[in-house]
């Protein structure tokens, strides 16, 4: 009986959470996914026409050079971020007082608002007065100086440094809470087996955390695909639709011509996409903590 009283409880106090979730959130991704299939303008009356939205995304070459730029996004998180991510909570697990400041110094991009991330990295790709140009003239390496948002070429893979400094500090929280949650019995039946240095950590560490890691690429593969604050403020999408991205793309043939049933099956297309990428790392990452 107390059983019964205590998940009924706990569904009581999870029900308003639940709603307000289902109304902000299901319901409007299932709205977009059904104003996706008509042409409607926001206003009006909306004019069905079935697959014909799907249709012209896929012979938008926007949209293909959009998908291009968030695979790079994609990989840049998932090999950038939480690497490097994980890497740092090994080195910053102990709790003197350097690696509680570094810890924090860390965490700090996670406070600001992408329009503060955004502007600090413009002036640090700036062509005249931005700092790597300045730095690349004070090492003699002159012919190193780019155009690095200007230039069609490369400004996509100029975003990805922001992009992973900005997000890394969450993900260093993640895993040494996953760490420090490990039990001290494991590491010390550990030790007495021998098992120290990289054979512990490749042995005993990362499978203790696997689930850790496979929750955060879900976060870091779902936050990519989705970016769009941090792009819209350093490039626009811009030059050329060179950083354009899928979320920038949606905004842009939404907003600026007014085509809200094309841009609802772009949204669509996006959670689509979204869940084929999750499914195949969760199927990857699975394959290899079964092997």
């Amino acid at each position: 009986m107390n059983t019964l009283r205590i998940r009924r409880f706990v569904v009581m106090g999870l029900l308003p959470s639940l709603l307000i979730y289902a109304l902000f959130v299901f319901v409007p991704v299932v709205w977009s996914a059904y104003y996706g299939f008509f042409d409607w303008k926001g206003i009006g009356e909306a004019k069905f026409i079935g697959l014909g939205n799907y249709a012209e995304i896929l012979r938008d070459p926007v949209f293909w050079r959009a998908l291009k730029n968030n695979v790079i996004f994609v990989l840049a998180s998932v090999f950038g971020q939480v690497p490097i991510a994980l890497v740092l909570a090994i080195m910053l697990n102990k709790s003197n007082m350097l690696q509680r400041f570094l810890r924090s110094a860390i965490f700090m991009p996670m406070v600001l608002s992408a329009v503060v991330i955004g502007m600090i990295w413009q002036y640090i790709y700036h062509p005249q007065i931005g700092i790597l140009n300045f730095l690349l003239d004070a090492l003699g390496l002159e012919s190193w100086k780019l155009q690095w948002l200007s230039d069609p070429n490369i400004a996509i893979f100029s975003l990805t440094p922001p992009l992973i400094w900005s997000f890394v500090g969450l993900y260093l929280i993640i895993f040494m809470s996953a760490l420090q949650n490990i039990p001290g019995d494991i590491h010390d039946a550990a030790q007495i087996d021998g098992a120290t240095g990289a054979r512990k950590l490749f042995s005993v560490t990362l499978p203790m955390i696997w689930g850790t890691i496979q929750v955060a690429l879900i976060l870091c593969i779902s936050g990519s695909l989705k970016s769009f604050d941090l792009v819209y403020i350093m490039t626009k999408g811009g030059p050329a639709h060179a950083t354009e991205l899928l979320a920038t793309y949606m905004y842009n043939s939404t907003f600026s011509s007014y085509r809200y049933g094309f841009g609802s099956a772009i949204s669509t297309s996006i959670v689509l996409i979204s869940l084929l990428f999750i499914g195949t790392s969760q199927w990857l990452t699975s394959r290899r903590k079964n092997g």
